[in-house]
């Protein structure tokens, strides 16, 4: 519980600062992220709940990576992840999951995301803002990734890359679980 209140507290920390930093109201950025003013008035207060779709909009509204959001101030010269220890930030109906293991610094951060997904357990993504390239690569079984409609067999092995600023889905395929890796390049702006 105490790892739950202190995450929220970062967030909160760091979705006030973005913001300021980007010279938003909290009525524009809702507008901008599509997120009411009330969820970003308790968000703010370290007192909400946000999902992740919620979160994503905020990062791609504010300009940063959604690990810039719930990261604390120190940045170690390496850092080791472990990926037990990393919260899910996304959890399908099936047993899926999605681990932001963490976000690359510089001038165009890199996310890099450790995903699960059953067979048919699939997660709509909305369009990221422009200029967002996600890769995916599968370490084991198989999903279909759709974009724009079109689907996109990808198996154990194979790597896809695609402009992430246009809708796109990724679903569990075959007998397994499919496991994947999965990077999303932020266009070059403020971290």
């Amino acid at each position: 519980m105490v790892e739950t209140e202190t995450a929220l507290r970062t967030l909160a920390h760091n979705v006030r600062a973005a913001r300021t930093r980007a010279g938003l109201s909290l009525d524009e950025l809702g507008r901008r992220a599509k997120v009411s003013k009330g969820s970003l008035f308790a968000l703010e207060k370290a007192q909400g709940n946000p999902n992740f779709a919620t979160l994503v909009r905020l990062a791609d509204t504010l300009g940063v990576s959604v690990s810039a959001l719930m990261e604390g101030a120190a940045q170690e010269r390496v850092r080791v992840v472990s990926g037990d220890v990393v919260v899910p930030l996304w959890a399908g109906a099936q047993g899926g999951e999605a681990r932001l293991m963490l976000t690359t610094s510089g001038p165009a951060p890199v996310e890099v995301w450790r995903w699960s997904l059953q067979p048919g357990e699939e997660y709509p993504s909305h369009p990221h803002q422009a200029g967002v390239v996600e890769t995916v690569s599968v370490t084991t079984g198989r999903m279909v990734l759709v974009v724009e409609g079109d689907e996109y067999p990808v198996e154990a092995g194979q790597t896809a890359t695609f402009g992430g600023d246009v809708p796109h889905t990724y679903r569990g395929d075959g007998d397994g679980t499919c496991h994947l890796i999965m990077t999303v390049h932020l266009p070059p702006g403020p971290a």
